[in-house]
């Protein structure tokens, strides 16, 4: 089934198809296997979402026993990714064959902002997209701000003393920020951290006036009370946070996901390939990942393979169109 998605710069396309993608047709008939220990990049910091869903993954794989080769997850956030891109894009031969990474859109942002990387997202192995992640509006509980209105009222009033934190600089946070800003006539300042776990932090302890954080970011300080969901940028209610209302309901024609996927090297072989997508397709059918999918908001169906090349020419597009309006590369 496809989704019409639209977002804040006017495109809108439609997403890819999700794929089922049949076990028997990897792993079973796979004949190359890890002979040592797989490298587990994530191209973000500490205590963010894709940290959590990699040690999540991680710890299945484990527990199930379903690599002969433990994963060794290692966070490697710098330059909003571009660290963990220039890492997993070197990589030759065997060592190719035994890296792997978590994914965001920085995937895509990042080499954007900067071509001198010399890294093509588009060239990377399409080993197994998980999901999908949702993002809402937050603020601290003792900002008295319960809806949007209140939101805009209080941030307008203090124009650029207003602090947004988010996850890297023309990041998917700091497009969020944009739209923001462009929407309500707001002049926020975007302070940029390594990892969505610090930006939870920072909001939590009224450092920040508010986030966009995904739900698995901000489920501690929610649970606990110290932060409020104001609104979200999906397409219907998040069951999760029923009281916050899309952006949608609230008249701006708006939705934002990011993608939690797994990819390899470039030079990765065509036997390696098959091997991690039916290790993740795997992982992705196990009880554990189906419970922490619902747990944390995720959404999306599993794609991998050329469905999952298309899903980010797709996606490429539609961040470079978003970059350009808010001016961080040229058109």
């Amino acid at each position: 089934m496809n989704t019409l998605r639209k977002f804040g710069t006017g495109v809108a396309v439609a997403a890819v198809a999700a794929t089922t993608i049949t076990l028997g047709s990897y792993s079973s008939h796979a004949e190359w296997k890890p002979n040592k220990p797989i490298e587990f990049v994530i191209m973000a910091g500490k205590g963010g979402g894709a940290d959590k869903m990699a040690r999540l993954m991680q710890s299945v794989v484990e527990k199930h026993k379903m690599s002969p080769m433990p994963l060794l997850p290692v966070n490697k956030p710098g330059g909003s990714g571009a660290e963990a891109l220039v890492h997993l894009n070197g990589k030759s031969g065997s060592d190719a064959n035994h890296t792997i990474m978590v994914t965001l859109n920085s995937f895509y942002t990042t080499p954007l902002r900067q071509p001198a990387l010399g890294v093509d997202p588009l060239s990377f192995a399409p080993i197994a997209r998980m999901a999908e992640d949702t993002f809402l509006l937050w603020v601290h509980k003792d900002s008295g701000i319960k809806d949007v209105n209140a939101f805009v009222a209080a941030a307008k009033a203090k124009g650029n003393d207003w602090i947004m934190a988010g996850t890297g600089k023309a990041s998917e946070d700091n497009l969020l920020t944009d739209f923001l800003n462009s929407a309500y006539g707001l002049n926020m300042k975007y302070v940029p951290y390594k990892g969505g776990g610090a930006v939870a932090k920072q909001l939590a302890g009224q450092h920040a006036n508010s986030t966009v954080n995904n739900p698995s970011e901000q489920e501690g300080f929610y649970a606990a009370g110290d932060t409020v969901p104001i609104a979200a940028f999906t397409d219907a209610r998040m069951e999760m946070f029923p009281d916050a209302p899309t952006f949608k309901e609230l008249g701006k024609d708006f939705e934002y996901y990011m993608q939690r996927s797994v990819v390899g090297a470039p030079k990765m072989s065509a036997e390696a390939l098959a091997y991690y997508q039916g290790l993740f397709k795997t992982v992705f059918e196990s009880e554990e990942w189906q419970a922490y999918r619902k747990k944390k908001s995720l959404r999306g169906d599993l794609i991998s393979g050329d469905a999952m090349k298309a899903y980010w020419e797709t996606n490429n597009e539609i961040h470079r169109q978003m970059l350009i309006k808010m001016g961080a590369i040229k058109g």
